[in-house]
């Protein structure tokens, strides 16, 4: 598991010669609907151990895979859960959405 920085996402996701990554968003439902970054999957932290077979893609546990959270705590835990599952392309958004929308996306709301 990588660490990776919001700007560092935002290249990534502009860079159309690079496969997107699935955007895995592990926070709660409410917190989700006050901010997202778009394309992102909501998946709550808790229910990824009855739900981390859905993450397989047709490259099995190969996808490339960010785990995003509001400080990059509970993503890192999940992000340590998959790589125990044989994730191999795990990626922790560091300082999560909070990061991201002081980073990159000042006009997004934060709680």
């Amino acid at each position: 598991m990588q660490q990776i920085t919001a700007p560092e996402l935002r290249a990534w996701l502009d860079d159309p010669a690079r496969p997107k990554p699935l955007l895995l968003d592990v926070r709660e439902p409410w917190e989700f609907d006050v901010c997202r970054i778009p394309g992102a999957q909501p998946m709550t932290m808790r229910s990824i151990p009855a739900r981390f077979m859905e993450l397989q893609s047709e490259n099995g546990r190969e996808r490339e895979i960010v785990v995003i959270c509001h400080h990059g705590a509970r993503s890192y835990q999940v992000a340590m859960f998959l790589a125990h599952q044989g994730f191999s392309n795990l990626y922790n958004l560091y300082g999560g959405i909070a990061a991201w929308a002081q980073q990159v996306d000042p006009a997004m709301p934060t709680y």
